[in-house]
């Protein structure tokens, strides 16, 4: 049951036991009073919970995959997730497809349904702990096939979804939304510029680009500078930037959505621009946008003093390495910014050994 109809049938009960028979009334109010309490520490605790949760979850991915359709591929309408499960949002992609146009699986996994689905052709394939939808569709496929990468699994049906039509895919992680854009290679958002204005903007792009060469030929850590340094114990994880800690690990008030929640990694404060070089050897895992991590980067370092280390780079300007792709210590792999959910230029750092949530400062040089 959600937690905000659990918290109505407490308030309503308490009212009710508020406004029992003179009779009742010592055991109506000590009943009253137990279930006031329980509601309020309930409305403080289940936020917390729900929210710590969806910020700590890494995404598991499936393996290799691709678009759903063939062809050039081209958004209409892109990912917008709601704040809450329960909110408004755009909960995945709508792709330009024509009627009949082959809907193909994004990866290897099991059908787990094929129907329709409030007046439309709906179908789900499980990829272990992901799940991809798709919709309108005329199925081609039933419930407990296993498909394979690329596999036709419908066609394209003709919906309510969009005002032609279109492919609407999904991407989710038990009651977290994600963006199916990454499943095909998700690329940094690109903005229309008017013919007008161009020329301003090949000066400003060109200035910026100047700007973070400059940085990156002036930057005074690498590789092998000590500015990098080693961990007490010899581990070469070195700061990925040469900005200081501005927010650490923990429970804190967000600055953008004001609800106190944890803070699930340790925040470095830099100006937009500049080079984040890898921390240590490691194997890309994901590159995508998140709505609230910006741009998001997670490196895979493999087995590192009997631990798994995996490390995520959030709100980057952009990144210049690609999923499957091996990296070295030092090795730049993007630049700081302020996508997503931020106030400011910063880069956001996260860790986690053995698929828990860590504070990165327990793992990193300070």
């Amino acid at each position: 049951m959600p937690a905000r109809f659990w918290l109505l049938k407490q308030t309503y009960w308490y009212v009710r036991l508020s406004a029992a028979p003179p009779e009742h009334f010592a055991m109506s109010r000590m009943l009253a009073a137990i279930v006031g309490l329980v509601a309020m520490l309930s409305a403080a605790v289940l936020p917390l919970m729900s929210l710590a949760s969806a910020t700590a979850a890494e995404p598991a991915l499936p393996g290799p995959s691709r678009w759903p359709l063939d062809g050039p591929i081209r958004q209409v309408r892109g990912f917008d997730p709601p704040d809450a499960p329960w909110g408004a949002g755009h909960r995945g992609i709508d792709l330009a497809a024509e009627p009949g146009q082959a809907v193909f699986a994004a990866a290897d996994g099991v059908v787990t349904f094929a129907g329709p689905l409030a007046g439309r052709g709906v179908v789900v394939v499980t990829h272990g702990r992901v799940r991809t939808t798709y919709e309108p569709v005329i199925r081609a496929v039933a419930v407990g096939v296993g498909v394979r990468m690329g596999q036709r699994i419908g066609s394209v049906a003709v919906g309510a979804h969009c005002a032609r039509a279109c492919l609407h895919w999904g991407l989710r992680q038990a009651q977290t939304y994600l963006d199916p854009s990454l499943l095909g290679g998700a690329r940094s958002p690109v903005r229309l510029v008017a013919e007008s204005a161009r020329d301003v903007a090949k000066k400003r792009t060109a200035g910026r680009a100047a700007a973070r060469d400059e940085a990156l030929r002036s930057a005074s850590f690498s590789a092998g500078s000590a500015a990098v340094g080693l961990r007490p114990d010899g581990l070469p994880f070195g700061q990925p930037v040469s900005g200081g800690v501005t927010s650490g690990f923990g429970m804190r008030r967000h600055p953008v959505l004001g609800v106190w929640k944890l803070h699930d990694g340790t925040d470095f404060g830099a100006s937009c621009g500049t080079p984040i070089l890898a921390p240590a050897p490691g194997r890309v895992r994901q590159a995508y946008f998140n709505a609230g991590y910006g741009n998001r980067l997670l490196i895979d370092h493999g087995i590192v003093q009997g631990q798994r280390v995996v490390t995520a780079f959030n709100h980057a300007e952009r990144y210049v390495v690609r999923p499957g792709q091996a990296i070295s210590r030092g090795e730049l792999i993007g630049f700081v910014g302020a996508t997503g959910y931020s106030t400011g230029c910063h880069l956001h750092l996260m860790l986690w050994l053995n698929g828990t949530l860590t504070n990165p400062m327990t793992w990193f040089s300070p």
